[in-house]
């Protein structure tokens, strides 16, 4: 399945599953890697998480959700450095200990604990997620999976199978919008300030990224 596809998004997870049990049965038992990456605001964690669901439900104990946002650096630590302006740009993410987390997670024979993202207390939360020994599929998704530059780069080759998830910019520029509102932590005009200063910049730089992807799904979604 390569190209790009124009689909529903329960279209493209009905696309997306069988095919993943094909590779999973080809792949004979070694653990696979599969990516979905995509701008923020796009869907893409709740698709996974959805994935996840229905590979189980053919497969019990069978998937596990691996999601980069756990990766962010300590907001602690952003602040120190200067960069909460551009808090969930690459550079504030912990990009090498991802690609390395990833690189063990795919050899793992043992559970493996790692860290989560919290949007109502806007900081990463340790042992958030276990990957049970028995997991075959690693359904991994984030916006940086696909990018070719820095510690990201090596993400890549990581990934047994990548899917890139588009949709369009305004949509998602309404999503950020209900998204960093949703928890009242900020007012509107720091969370309007904030999507156009880096949001929306971390977008168009992640749609660069859609040709290192197998397929591209461009999601009919609604407004």
């Amino acid at each position: 399945m390569r190209g790009t596809i124009r689909l529903t998004p329960p279209e493209m997870l009905a696309r997306l599953v069988p095919h993943i049990l094909a590779m999973e049965s080809a792949a004979r038992g070694r653990r696979l890697a599969i990516g979905l990456a995509g701008g923020p605001g796009t869907g893409k964690s709740t698709l996974a998480a959805e994935l996840v669901t229905l590979l189980d439900a053919v497969r019990p104990g069978s998937a596990a959700l691996v999601p980069m946002d756990g990766f962010h650096m300590q907001h602690a630590k952003i602040e120190a450095m200067g960069l909460a302006d551009f808090k969930g740009a690459p550079h504030t993410f912990e990009g090498a200990a991802f690609a390395g987390f990833l690189h063990h997670l795919k050899r793992a024979t043992g559970p493996v604990s790692g860290p989560g993202y919290s949007r109502r207390i806007e900081d990463v939360v340790e042992n958030a997620f276990t990957v049970a020994a028995d997991v075959r599929v690693l359904v991994v998704e984030g916006n940086y999976l696909l990018l070719p530059e820095g510690p990201w780069a090596g993400v890549r080759a990581l990934l047994d199978y990548a899917a890139f998830i588009h949709v369009p910019r305004a949509l998602v520029e309404a999503r950020l919008l209900r998204r960093h509102g949703e928890e009242g932590l900020f007012t509107q005009e720091r969370n309007r300030a904030h999507i156009a200063r880096n949001d929306l910049p971390n977008y168009d730089l992640v749609e660069t990224s859609r040709d290192r992807a197998d397929v591209v799904f461009e999601l009919e979604v609604p407004a």
